[in-house]
């Protein structure tokens, strides 16, 4: 996970929502080494467009192929040796079953993704979840 460390990392990373609930994917924080759920998404790639960079990860972290709405929250972490900015986008469902995938920058021993799950409001409230806007201000916006 080193390959995170001393560079700004932009990431782009869409919110789906279905009956009220977010899709999270659970993964193993390369910041903070602890277990958190966040939207999927991921690195954009030199010369990739935050929406294609989101469509990409999107597929391979669910299996889903989606389209891309407005920018609802942007999201900057600097701790340590990490620095990301995060783009956050309201997605929309096109096709596909929901299934685990992997991350493509970790070989398949060293994986950081561990789950995906629809959370509601109240499953998010009590959980590890980044970013915090998603505990109160996305609902309420």
């Amino acid at each position: 996970m080193s390959g995170y460390k001393d560079k700004t990392r932009v990431r782009s990373c869409g919110i789906l929502i279905k009956n009220e609930c977010i899709l999270l994917a659970q993964l193993l924080s390369p910041i903070s080494n602890e277990l958190i759920w966040t939207p999927p998404g991921g690195g954009v790639k030199f010369g990739e467009t935050l929406e294609e960079a989101l469509k990409r990860e999107f597929l391979e972290e669910t299996g889903l192929t989606i389209s891309v709405n407005k920018l609802v929250h942007i999201n900057e972490i600097i701790q340590d040796r990490f620095h990301a900015i995060e783009f956050f986008f309201l997605v929309n469902y096109e096709s596909g079953n929901l299934k685990l995938g992997s991350d493509l920058e970790h070989n398949e021993n060293d994986q950081i993704l561990k789950a995906l799950s629809f959370k509601s409001k109240e499953d998010i409230a009590g959980s590890n979840v980044q970013p915090e806007y998603l505990k109160k201000e996305f609902w309420t916006a």
